[in-house]
């Protein structure tokens, strides 16, 4: 007689929960996507330059690469040009994101209950949550170097070299893929190898191993059968020659298309856009404001739709502060424990933050923040694991429920549901400096 499967053996299965998760998430993300039926913030721009490219017409916002335009513009042609076509990729993006980060989790700590919360924790900050629900670059460029850091764990786990390369390939080409939505993907290209010949070296060290041999192919329990210097070599190749395939469609303009020839010089001029001195703005920030969440922004805020309708990006202060805390936890636990799993959790958040210290721009926004933001709940569940123990056994359970609380909270402002009167902003507004 067959027995119907108990609710802790379904959940305790990873790809089970990754289902479950990943369900909950795009509806979440898709629910009352056409609202506002208007183009919002930072739309106002990658949508006209998504249809000019739709139609091959000319160059537009020619200061980012051209992927996170062409995926908006594949949603136009898919479903008409509207809401639901400006949006409905980046609903798809913020779902992977959050697989993503199961899947990141789950391949560094083997624990279902600590990816669940992972990923839980990144769908519960707001930050995830507004991104995934409108047509900027941004939500595009996360998802792919969340994909690609889950897969190059994917590929260090293998057990043959069958089994590595492809995966280190396609790790590569999601980097590239990152780098052609957003130049800020760069540094996880040289965090990838850098990643590759730690783990390495520490293998080396605790088998008391030749540095030679940590560089050979032979021998090894994470990617197996990957020497350094070809790995090395294929992930930039790969990874480079996928960002300048990206360029493609625009070989192919009408009004001054894109020659090969001028393919590097067309970079530079990204470039010199990307660092030129702009005037101030009212909703500007300076980099170190942004982990302590000083200043976000409304990406809209106006009577729309028959309503007053607000959408704040912000982070969960749960998630955001709290991860502070977590990413701290994890550094000193790491280094006292030895643990370069510990580590990487805290270092996913740092890499993804300290780029943005030396970055030459004139001008820096909260949602800057958006790509370190992700990262958080890695560090919060790992940390969660390490130390919730014995009678602190069920904290990670109420630091869920605080994060589930505010976002229900914040969910009016997060999601241009409607408002009152045109002052219920207020209402939501915790610090004097939150718009």
């Amino acid at each position: 007689m067959m027995t119907e499967p108990q609710p802790r053996a379904f959940l305790s299965h990873p790809g089970r929960v990754a289902v479950l998760i990943g369900v909950v998430a795009q509806a979440l993300f898709s629910y009352r996507l056409t609202t506002p039926g208007k183009i919002m913030f930072d739309e106002v721009h990658y949508v006209p330059a998504a249809r000019k490219l739709l139609t091959l017409a000319m160059p537009a916002n020619t200061e980012h690469p051209l992927v996170g335009k062409e995926i908006i513009a594949a949603g136009i042609a898919l479903f008409g040009d509207g809401p639901l076509g400006w949006r409905a990729f980046s609903t798809l993006a913020g779902t992977a994101t959050v697989l993503g980060v199961f899947w990141i989790a789950w391949l560094t700590f083997g624990r279902t209950r600590t990816a669940a919360l992972a990923a839980a924790f990144t769908l519960l900050n707001f930050t995830v949550f507004v991104q995934a629900r409108i047509a900027m670059l941004d939500g595009f460029m996360a998802a792919f170097v969340v994909l690609a850091t889950a897969v190059l764990l994917w590929s260090m786990r293998a057990r043959t070299a069958w089994g590595a390369w492809p995966r280190w390939l396609l790790g590569s080409v999601l980097l590239g893929l990152a780098v052609g939505a957003k130049w800020t993907a760069v540094p996880f290209v040289g965090y990838a190898g850098a990643a590759f010949l730690i783990v390495r070296l520490n293998d080396a060290h605790r088998s008391r191993r030749s540095v030679w041999w940590s560089l050979n192919a032979r021998g090894h329990r994470h990617w197996p059968g990957l020497a350094a210097v070809p790995a090395l070599l294929t992930l930039g190749l790969v990874s480079i020659g996928v960002y300048f395939a990206t360029f493609t469609p625009a070989l192919y303009y009408h009004d001054m298309p894109l020659r090969l020839d001028g393919l590097l010089s067309f970079q530079r001029d990204m470039y010199a856009q990307q660092i030129q001195v702009l005037p101030r703005h009212p909703y500007q920030s300076q980099w170190w404001s942004w982990p302590l969440m000083i200043r976000p922004i409304w990406y809209l805020y106006e009577y729309v739709d028959g309503a007053n309708r607000g959408v704040l990006m912000i982070g969960n202060p749960v998630v955001l502060w709290g991860g502070l805390m977590a990413v701290a936890a994890c550094a000193y636990a790491g280094w006292r424990d030895r643990s370069l799993h510990l580590i990487g959790a805290g270092a996913l958040w740092a890499g993804a933050f300290l780029p943005w210290i030396v970055i030459p721009k004139s001008l820096g926004f909260f949602y800057y923040y958006y790509l370190p933001s992700i990262f958080l709940p890695v560090a919060i569940a790992a940390a969660l694991q390490r130390f919730c123990k014995g009678r602190f056994a069920r904290w990670d359970e109420y630091a869920f429920l605080a994060a589930l609380a505010l976002f229900a909270f914040f969910y009016p402002i997060l999601s241009a549901a409607p408002l009152a009167t045109a002052q219920s902003f207020h209402r939501w507004m915790w610090l004097p400096t939150w718009p």
